[in-house]
């Protein structure tokens, strides 16, 4: 069992929380009017569910199903725990999918009709890729934080595991990029208190795609998260979430900023939540939020906390 401190258990249990109330705080103005700079956002519920105020939405519903496959103490990389991750989407998709993006639904609903598990999953996953040569959505970056939780001591076999939790729906290699960078980052943020993993992160892509990313990066810590919308492609949408991380000083004020990004709201600001989180640590979420936030299957915010710490402290 990995050992944590009282500060690193902090930021262990923040990374599912930071998500939830990033996506809770989003959902009312999912696809809305951009809000203007110095608006507020709240968790006045609505948006496409609708949803009750402070629940949140499919980016954190899916992020559970990982959670919970994590917490058991078997990883992420077998064939048993896929499978586990796999029979939990689907679970999720024929029960609590309040809302669903088109690729995901499109894979799941292969995957329903047909039976079967992760590896048919994948094959769905790559056969719509096949037919579109579109795969590159935000859908599998908005519920790959808790990967990097059980894999706090060991890098590699956790980028591993962040291209095969994004591959069961997400074929595409920006898509798995992008899950690399951002877990890199909360593994770091967990064990040290800093953003620097996900620009460490790069080392762990393919050399081809290194300096592609890095310039990425340049860009979303030059500018506001607002320039990059829209931001259903995973690029923008990872842009605008470490544009709002790097631009503001605190958990609140950076959930605020990524809402302020338009568009996927709800993605952009669960995507920026779970590395505000990572960073600053449950402790950091403003017990407003920690007494609203909530969603499916019949979760709290105590549930989302002890949830990540089971996962982080896995055997």
């Amino acid at each position: 069992m990995v050992s944590l401190t009282s500060e690193q258990r902090d930021r262990a249990a923040g990374v599912l929380l930071g998500a939830a109330c990033g996506d809770a705080l989003g959902v009312p103005y999912e696809f809305a009017a951009r809000l203007s700079a110095t608006a507020v956002p709240e968790m006045i519920g609505g948006g496409l569910g609708p949803y009750e105020p402070g629940e949140y939405s499919d980016d954190t519903q899916m992020q559970v199903c990982v959670a919970e496959v994590a917490a058991r103490g078997r990883g992420l990389r077998s064939d048993l725990a896929l499978d586990g991750v796999a029979v939990r989407f689907l679970r999720w998709y024929r029960e609590g999918a309040s809302d669903i993006g088109a690729q995901t639904r499109t894979v799941l609903a292969s995957v329903d009709r047909a039976g079967g598990m992760s590896a048919e999953m994948r094959r769905a996953a790559e056969d719509l890729h096949a037919r579109t040569g579109r795969s590159a959505g935000n859908g599998s970056l908005m519920r790959t934080a808790v990967v990097a939780l059980p894999y706090l001591e060991d890098s590699v076999a956790m980028m591993e595991a962040a291209r095969l939790v994004s591959g069961l729906t997400h074929t595409d290699d920006l898509a798995g990029d992008a899950c690399v960078l951002w877990c890199s980052g909360v593994r770091r943020a967990v064990l040290e208190g800093t953003y620097d993993g996900v620009r460490e992160g790069l080392a762990y892509l393919p050399p081809s795609r290194r300096d592609r990313w890095a310039s990425w990066l340049d860009e979303a810590e030059a500018a506001p998260p607002h320039r990059f919308s829209p931001n259903g492609f995973v690029v923008p949408a990872l842009q605008a979430a470490w544009s709002a991380v790097t631009h503001t000083a605190s958990l609140p004020d950076g959930l605020f900023a990524a809402v302020r990004a338009g568009d996927d709201t709800d993605t952009v600001a669960a995507i920026a939540g779970a590395l505000l989180g990572a960073r600053h640590g449950a402790s950091a979420v403003p017990e407003e939020w920690r007494a609203k936030v909530h969603g499916w299957p019949d979760l709290t915010a105590e549930d989302l906390t002890a949830l990540a710490l089971r996962a982080a402290e896995s055997e």
